[in-house]
């Protein structure tokens, strides 16, 4: 099923940057964390280990059904999980203090990721961060790009095509300057394949 393969062949891939994430986003104790498109939950949880305010959102329910089932599992009392749209998100303005997207944006059409960013900037605080995981354009020409890029093919025409629009637009770089972002820090993983963005305020919030 889809939500297992999510959980048992990508997490362990995307490990070492799961864990990397709170430190690099400077999260503490105690902080009110958002992980949009959050499939399975493992960021999530990795956040909850840390003594993080968790929440996770995402819009197919098998994978909400299989985080909450990790949950009483682990038996993780500062993690939550629930199906919502990440272009319009059930929660007040300036709600957090952190919010993370990992590897979905370029799965989306290209209008629902303005969107999706617009939303992220809602309910984060003035004084939050934003996150963003994804894949870095352009990519280098190694074999871990063409593994990328093949999956990305065979995944269909359709996802093909939103990644496809995400490379033209400039990824992740291109997306933040359209929506008036601006980079703290970065840092790159898997063969500089995946760059991992921190932004600070937009200088025309009005939250």
């Amino acid at each position: 099923m889809l939500f297992f393969n999510y959980s048992t062949l990508i997490d362990p891939l995307v490990r070492d940057i799961r864990v990397f994430v709170p430190r690099f986003a400077g999260m503490k104790p105690g902080d009110k964390v958002l992980d949009i498109c959050c499939g399975t939950g493992d960021q999530v949880f990795y956040y909850g280990e840390k003594g993080i305010i968790s929440f996770g959102i995402d819009l197919d329910p098998n994978m909400i059904r299989a985080a909450k089932n990790d949950r009483r599992i682990k038996n993780n009392n500062n993690v939550s999980f629930q199906i919502a749209d990440a272009a319009k998100l059930p929660f007040e303005d300036s709600f957090f203090d952190y919010v993370s997207i990992s590897l979905a944006l370029h799965e989306k059409e290209i209008t629902v990721r303005d969107k999706i960013i617009s939303e992220m900037k809602r309910v984060v605080k003035k004084d939050g961060s934003l996150i963003f995981i994804d894949f870095k354009i352009p990519m280098p020409n190694n074999p871990y790009s063409y593994l990328i890029k093949s999956v990305e093919y065979l995944a269909g025409r359709i996802h093909f095509g939103y990644f496809r629009d995400y490379v033209n637009q400039g990824g992740l770089d291109g997306l933040l300057e359209e929506n008036q972002l601006y980079e703290e820090k970065r840092s790159c993983f898997k063969n500089n394949n995946i760059v991992i963005i921190k932004t600070i305020r937009a200088r025309d919030y009005s939250l």
